[in-house]
């Protein structure tokens, strides 16, 4: 059984709908989950006109109307813009929906309707404008699911990152790492890769010091500290955890499939090898959240600069989804 994907339209004066429109143009897509899109009709109709598009739009007010067929694009129509809604240029109308789009896919998360959420990009600036004070998706996420322990999962073809810390200062980053976050995490790649129907996940842990510390020589003490027992402690739980090793050969181990996933400690250890083996197949994956559904998302913004130009690149839109496919929980598909 496919799992069903919602797509939301995210900001709809950015490139999102115009990414949705190329992405579910494209077979695979559909040989692989269930998509539909949750938005606004109009602005998809608008879009499929300006593209010359021959896919129909279906309008849908529930899940089970969806026909999920390829050449049909399923859109449960919220009806919050106009039809004319400016390209590029920052509003509240669109900050607004943008929330209310995610709000309901998150809604049908929690009834287990859906077994993921792929994002179009959103403007935080918008968003603020319409009322949410958020830093972007995965904060709205997290709170509308009632979810605090989750992390940030980078997905490429080859390569799977998960990450102890994301958007704080490297100096901070080491400072809040534990013990129980690394165990937590350790579970949590865990715990998405069985759901997604891996039989026994191989995790490796990175070290935060060269050389993983090399027994003391490179830091202070660090690994020792902060990755180790919560390492062990999953370990003696029966889990596939081994580590820390130095960063500068883990990440190619890896990509050539030693292991399933690597835990980072901080950003750019983890975001730097995803992004070198090729920006436009990586994929965001927030993980975690209390529904139990995955959530990924493109791997750019709303790149006003370019919209309605029929010009943005869908690749990371398609990767996304398929992303989706891949990691959503596959025990209740019906």
């Amino acid at each position: 059984m496919k799992p069903i994907i919602a797509i939301t339209m995210g900001d709809c004066a950015g490139v999102g709908p115009e990414i949705i429109c190329k992405a579910l143009n494209n077979q695979t897509i559909y040989d692989v989950c269930r998509p539909f899109v949750i938005g606004d009709k109009k602005i998809l109709e608008r879009e499929m006109k300006q593209l010359n598009g021959t896919q129909a739009i279906h309008t849908i007010q529930d899940v089970n109307e969806a026909t999920f067929s390829f050449g049909t694009i399923d859109c449960l129509d919220l009806d919050l813009l106009p039809s004319d809604l400016p390209y590029g240029e920052v509003s509240a109308v669109a900050g607004d929906a943008a929330f209310q789009f995610l709000q309901k896919a998150i809604d049908l998360a929690k009834k287990k309707h859906i077994q993921g959420i792929s994002t179009a990009p959103l403007n935080k600036e918008a968003l603020h404008k319409g009322g949410h004070i958020y830093p972007g998706h995965t904060e709205i996420l997290a709170e509308l699911t009632e979810t605090k322990n989750y992390s940030m999962m980078l997905s490429s073809p080859n390569l799977k990152v998960i990450h102890l810390t994301t958007h704080v200062g490297l100096i901070e980053a080491i400072r809040s790492i534990t013990p129980e976050r690394t165990y937590q995490v350790i579970m949590l790649a865990e715990q998405v890769l069985r759901s997604a129907g891996y039989a026994q996940p191989r995790i490796a842990v990175c070290g935060i010091n060269p050389h993983a510390g090399e027994n003391g020589l490179f830091g202070n003490g660090e690994e020792e500290e902060k990755l180790i027992p919560g390492i062990d402690r999953a370990s003696r739980e029966g889990i596939d955890v081994t580590g820390p090793y130095p960063a500068d050969t883990l990440f190619y181990r890896a990509a050539k499939g030693d292991f399933d996933i690597v835990i980072a400690c901080y950003h750019d250890q983890g975001h730097v090898p995803i992004k070198v083996l090729g920006l436009e197949e990586g994929v965001n994956i927030t993980v975690g959240l209390k529904s139990g559904v995955i959530r990924t998302s493109v791997d750019h913004g709303t790149a006003f600069d370019i919209a309605g130009k029929q010009i943005a690149d869908e690749r990371s839109m398609i990767s996304a989804l398929l992303s989706a496919a891949e990691m959503a929980p596959k025990e209740n598909l019906n």
